[in-house]
C-alpha cells in the first residue's frame, strides 16, 4: 500500500504485515534489481538504488539478498532481468479511484490477476486515462517524528524544492515534484534528519472521505490486489476522518 496514506498504519493493516513479509521481500528485491539495471550497481552514483536498498533494509531484507539483487540487476551474474511497468486504472467500492502499478515479466499474468482481484472484491476496471487524471506524480518522503519537529523538517527542505509538509502516522510527509525528490532527500540527510522512505508516487489531486464500511471494502480489495507478486503499489484517492480511523482501529 502506498506509504503516504495516513490509514496505512491502522491495526487492520498491521495485522497482516507478518503474513505478507515474504511477498514484501520479493517486491523490494524486484525494485532493487530494476534500479541496479537502470543506473548501475554503484550506490554513490545511483540515488534510486540507494532508496530501494534503504527501504529493503528497513523491512529487514537480509544484506545477502540485497547484494545478490544488486549484482543480478546490474548484470554482474550473467542473468537477464526483464521487467515491464504497467499501470492499471479502476474503481473500488463507492467509486473510489484506484491506480494499480505492476512490475512484471509476464503482462498476461499481471492483467489476469489484477482483473480477477477487482471483479471478486467489488472493483471495476477502467479505461486508460479515466482515473489517472485525478493523480499527479510526486516525490513523497516520510520522516519519522521521534525527536524531530515540523519546524526542523521545514527548515531543512524549504529551499531544496519541497512543496508541502503534512502530518503522517509515522511523523511527517514531505511532498516534492518528482524531479526534486533526490535533492530534498539529500537536504534532509545534510541536516541530520533520518527518513523512513523516499519514493515517487501517484498522489491524488483531491481526496474523498469515505465511511468505515466503504473503507473496509476498499481494504479488502487492496489486500487482494497486493496478493499478486506483480502488483508493486496501489494508490487511491480515499481519505478517512479521525472518527472513521478510530472506528477501524477498534476492529478485531
Amino acid at each position: 500500500m502506498s506509504g503516504h496514506s495516513k490509514w496505512a498504519t491502522t491495526k487492520h493493516k498491521k495485522a497482516i504485515i507478518d503474513s505478507r513479509r515474504a511477498k514484501s521481500f520479493a517486491k523490494l528485491i524486484k525494485n532493487i534489481e530494476v534500479a541496479a539495471k537502470m543506473g548501475g550497481a554503484d550506490l554513490s552514483g545511483n540515488p534510486t538504488l540507494v532508496d530501494a536498498v534503504q527501504k529493503a533494509k528497513k523491512t529487514s531484507v537480509p544484506n545477502d539478498n540485497i547484494d545478490r539483487a544488486i549484482k543480478r540487476g546490474a548484470g554482474l551474474t550473467g542473468e537477464s532481468i526483464e521487467y515491464t511497468t504497467i499501470l492499471y486504472e479502476g474503481y473500488g467500492p463507492n467509486g473510489v479511484a484506484l491506480l494499480i502499478e505492476c512490475l512484471t515479466d509476464n503482462r498476461n499474468r499481471a492483467a489476469a490477476e489484477v482483473r480477477t482481484a477487482m471483479t471478486r472484491n467489488g472493483g471495476t476496471m477502467a479505461d486508460p486515462g479515466s482515473v489517472a487524471y485525478n493523480f499527479h506524480r510526486k516525490g513523497v518522503i516520510v520522516v519519522g517524528g521521534d525527536g524531530t519537529s515540523e519546524d526542523d523538517v521545514m527548515l531543512a527542505v524549504l529551499d531544496a524544492g519541497a512543496e508541502e509538509i503534512a502530518p503522517h502516522a509515522d511523523g511527517f510527509e514531505v511532498i516534492t515534484e518528482a524531479t526534486d525528490l533526490v535533492q530534498v532527500r539529500s537536504a534532509l540527510q545534510e541536516a541530520g534528519i533520518d527518513y523512513e522512505s523516499a519514493d515517487v508516487e501517484f498522489v491524488p489531486t483531491l481526496k474523498v472521505e469515505v465511511d468505515a464500511d466503504t473503507a473496509r471494502k476498499v481494504f479488502r480489495l487492496i489486500d487482494a490486489l497486493e496478493d499478486s507478486d506483480d502488483v508493486q503499489n496501489v494508490f487511491s484517492n480515499f481519505d478517512l476522518t479521525a472518527e472513521v480511523q478510530a472506528e477501524l482501529e477498534n476492529d478485531e
